[in-house]
């Protein structure tokens, strides 16, 4: 599959599995729009990396939970590069609290990782409608197996935004169908990256293959989903 002159936003692709989708697919010609929010130096390293494959990339600082940043960096992209024709979801966070500790999931906490993990998706999603629409592209959101079952270190937070992601996966399936955009998910286990800590060890016994995945793993999922 040959990507050239094709456009690829990835959000939070900075580092792990962003940073492994975004290489997939420079790996087969296309450009890359490598969002991220804090991890600046990370994010200009993945756009080294990008760029020898031989494509072009543009790095793009953006909280997807906030509407007025999304749209600036998809107006940066589209000048950039003229069209955008993949959006992968992925930027996420999470902030780890006992679950014995009620009081510790504050209502920031709450709500910081809803308004990235949920709110985000569909800010980026709707900004990025009319050049999807346009190019007959298609939406891939990164979810988790904690939307699915209980696992035992997400979260209330972490686990019940993914659940909504999963729905809201559903519905804009239903609303951009129409538009005859594609909207799909991937929903990864336990994958080796920075927020994989020692307490995570132990699930290792219970994976059937005795290890977790990898980002590029997960990039070739989402590589196979995305150009289907």
């Amino acid at each position: 599959m040959h990507l050239e002159g094709r456009t690829v936003l990835i959000t939070g692709a900075a580092t792990g599995i962003g940073k492994a989708i975004a290489l997939k697919f420079a790996s087969h010609g296309a450009n890359i729009v490598i969002n991220y929010s804090k991890s600046e130096a990370e994010a200009e390293d993945t756009l080294r990396e990008v760029e020898q494959q031989g494509v072009k990339g543009l790095v793009c600082r953006a909280d997807v939970s906030i509407d007025e940043q999304v749209r600036g960096m998809v107006e940066q992209a589209v000048q950039a590069f003229g069209r955008i024709d993949v959006l992968i979801n992925n930027a996420g966070t999470t902030q780890f609290v006992a679950l014995s500790d009620l009081d510790g999931m504050t209502e920031e906490i709450w709500d910081r990782v809803f308004d990235v993990n949920v709110k985000g998706v569909f800010f980026t999603s709707r900004a990025c409608a009319p050049e999807l629409v346009r190019n007959r592209g298609c939406i891939i959101n990164i979810t988790s197996i904690a939307g699915h079952a209980i696992h035992p270190f997400a979260g209330s937070a972490y686990s019940t935004s993914k659940a909504a992601l999963s729905a809201l996966t559903r519905e804009l399936a239903v609303e951009f169908a129409e538009l005859g955009v594609r909207v799909n998910a991937v929903a990864p286990g336990e994958i080796e990256t920075d927020m994989i800590g020692p307490e995570y060890e132990p699930l290792v016994a219970r994976i059937p293959m005795q290890r977790m995945g990898t980002p590029e793993e997960v990039a070739s999922t989402v590589f196979r989903l995305s150009t289907s």
